[in-house]
């Protein structure tokens, strides 16, 4: 799954689905991107022509260097005194290698700060040349919110292995869990109470078979719910429905997996 995953709700905003053995690098040309964004990603994507075709389309990157890179300094800019002493260097680089030169001809600016929680020292380049050091670092860090979101598929939905081999199978597993994450994060942004998303789920698997006002439910899940549910009438060929309420089956997905 090569995502790109909108940092505003942390939703997915385009997956394209290749065969394992695609690499990173290569199954991300296909996802399209907007002018003006930023796109923060690892060590994987640092592709110097992929990264000039993001350039050539005014889009802003943040990208994890690998430790052979190499590089010329042009210039070395100056960090804030006494503030923000993670930051060990701010730095406009050319490429030296030839084959790199000629996929990426234009300067970059290299970024190293120092990672206190993990103690070691993470090496970014970008082509903007304007925000301060210290933004360039927080962008990365927010890279972690995709690796985030593949562990709550994984761990939430228990998408640790596939109920089937076929391609259309492994293709209808991911994209229910897509959808279920979706719909979960959805839920969890218009309840009143503060859920985190594990408890809403582990509440949802209890509740898969018991009528109930969603909508309340998630707003009061520790109240005690003593009205009624609606009431369904058959009439003819179709079920008339006295209340409009969302009753969710793509829940029972959570008990196939």
């Amino acid at each position: 799954m090569h995502t790109l995953l909108d940092y505003d709700g942390n939703l997915p905003a385009y997956v394209n689905i290749t065969e394992g053995k695609t690499a990173d690098n290569k199954g991300v040309y296909d996802i399209p991107l907007q002018a003006n964004s930023v796109i923060v990603a690892d060590r994987f994507y640092n592709d110097f022509h992929l990264l000039n075709v993001w350039d050539s389309k005014a889009v802003n990157f943040v990208v994890r260097h690998k430790e052979n890179l190499q590089f010329a300094v042009v210039k070395e800019n100056e960090l804030p005194e006494n503030k923000h002493p993670h930051l060990l260097k701010d730095e406009i680089i050319e490429l030296k290698n030839d084959d790199s030169k000629k996929k990426y001809p234009k300067k970059l600016r290299r970024i190293a700060i120092w990672d206190e929680l993990n103690q070691q020292t993470i090496e970014l380049i970008t082509n903007h040349l304007k925000w301060s050091a210290n933004t360039i670092g927080e962008l990365y860090k927010s890279r972690w919110q995709i690796e985030i979101f593949f562990r709550e598929i994984k761990q939430l939905l228990h998408i640790k292995s596939f109920i089937g081999t076929s391609e259309n199978a492994v293709l209808i597993q991911i994209w229910t869990a897509l959808i279920t994450i979706l719909i979960l994060k959805a839920l969890k942004a218009m309840a009143k109470y503060k859920w985190h998303l594990s408890n809403l789920v582990a509440f949802i698997r209890l509740n898969l078979f018991v009528k109930i006002r969603l909508k309340q439910w998630i707003d009061q899940a520790y109240d005690q719910h003593t009205k009624d549910p609606p009431i369904i009438i058959q009439g003819g060929s179709f079920l008339k429905i006295t209340e409009i309420n969302a009753t969710i089956y793509v829940f029972t997905y959570l008990y196939l997996s």
